[in-house]
């Protein structure tokens, strides 16, 4: 008579139960037989979490807070340039800078609903009327389509108006912490700053912005773009950038097209001459980091690869020491009418059992760690569950393939020899 064997449900529990027990009675062997499979999944979690925080900080918050939505942005030379120097830095150098009359230039050549608005940048010392002193505050020299544009909203009094931004009337809208720092218990509104001697009226404060990695979007100044401090800009005789924001989303490739042919007859470029300008969108203005975001993502599965691979090595070896110390067990298996699957699975689920709890532990230890590195540092970390659920599942299929061989050489051990085995 045949001996009923079990279900293959009940091999799995089992192989399972002897796995656990195995961690269990013999901690120090598991914890190194764990060890690669843990450091790889924390390693993937890890880099992982930061990488699609960055993705999501970056394309989200660079798009409204610096760009704006629907918007191009017209500049002398582009916002991230990778050549450091050589030709090319200097044929950009001799561009010829952006000016107001371009400004109105694109606007009039513009057939489909848009705003354009200029933008210079410096930093600068402010002062209160208390004598407070403020080093390094970002000022910002717009016009007043600029706050539409990068959806700027008055928190407390109110934007300069369409007369004060033509006649450059010495008035300022605060950031949060520009604000909270120069009129701490003071009512704001018409007290007077200055931004490197000139004086300013203050008429409003913005809403709070937060941060952009690690930098303070509160620590700002906006001025009008034709008030007295521009003769201190670096663009003293014209602006930083242009912003071409249309209200429809679909007219940004019309806009886009206008806008460029309207800078071309401006500056009476012939039609073999390149473009002394750029005409970038946020997306193109992202484009070094996307190419950046996926080297990251390409050299991941190598470096993860190596840990898995080592780990995979020594849960292979400390297998084998498993399949030694249990042979007189496999013999007496085999002799009651274990069949050679039934040996092969039941290692193959230890083995796996071993690494899946390897993973798991790496990925309580890697999200840990992103945890800890968007609370201590200014770099976000997003989880993204595809990836913990791929960390799961690189352990179960490292440990699978690491207990191909063990399983196979028990498969394949003689009864009689193996119940001869002390």
């Amino acid at each position: 008579m045949t001996p009923r064997r079990p279900p293959d449900h009940m091999q799995v529990r089992e192989g399972v139960t002897l796995a656990l027990l195995q961690i269990r009675q013999e901690k120090l062997k598991s914890a190194f037989s764990l060890l690669g499979v843990v450091i790889g999944v924390t390693f993937l979690i890890l880099v992982v979490s930061v990488v699609e925080g960055m993705d999501r900080y970056i394309t989200e918050d660079f798009a409204t807070q610096v760009q704006g939505v629907n918007t191009l942005q017209i500049r002398r030379a582009p916002a991230v340039q990778i050549q450091t120097g050589g030709s090319p830095a200097r044929q950009t150098a001799r561009r010829p800078r952006l000016t107001m009359d371009e400004a109105d230039a694109v606007r009039a050549a513009l057939s489909v609903p848009a705003r354009v608005g200029v933008t210079s940048n410096l930093t600068a010392e402010v002062s209160g009327p208390d004598g407070l002193r403020i080093e390094g505050v970002r000022i910002a020299a717009i016009s007043e389509e600029v706050l539409a544009i990068r959806t700027l909203r008055i928190e407390e009094g109110r934007p300069f108006s369409p007369q004060e931004a033509a006649r450059g009337i010495p008035v300022a809208i605060l950031g949060q912490s520009v604000a909270s720092a120069l009129f701490p218990d003071n009512p704001f509104e018409g007290e007077r700053i200055r931004i490197r001697g000139f004086p300013y009226r203050v008429v409003g404060v913005i809403e709070e912005q937060g941060t952009l990695l690690g930098m303070s979007m509160d620590n700002l100044v906006l001025v009008p773009a034709l008030s007295p401090i521009r003769r201190e800009l670096p663009d003293r005789s014209g602006v930083g950038s242009i912003s071409v924001q249309t209200l429809d989303p679909a007219d940004l490739p019309i806009a886009r097209t206008e806008t460029e042919i309207a800078m071309r007859l401006h500056r009476r470029l012939r039609p073999d001459e390149p473009n002394n300008f750029v005409i970038e969108t946020a997306d193109e203005s992202l484009e070094f980091w996307e190419r950046l975001s996926l080297i990251l993502f390409l050299a991941l599965p190598a470096l993860v690869g190596i840990s898995l691979v080592v780990g995979g090595i020594v849960i292979m070896n400390i297998m084998l020491m498993s399949v030694l110390d249990r042979t007189r067990e496999i013999g007496v298996r085999l002799a009651i009418g274990a069949r050679r699957r039934d040996i092969i699975t039941q290692f193959l689920v230890e083995s796996a059992t071993l690494s899946g709890i390897g993973a798991l532990l790496g990925i309580g230890m890697g999200l840990g760690l992103a945890w800890l590195v968007r609370s201590a540092t200014p770099l976000p970390a997003a989880v993204s569950l595809p990836w913990v659920g791929a960390g799961v599942l690189l352990g179960i299929v490292v440990g699978i393939a690491a207990g191909v061989y063990p399983a196979v050489r028990a498969s394949r051990l003689d009864p009689v020899e193996a119940l001869r085995h002390e």
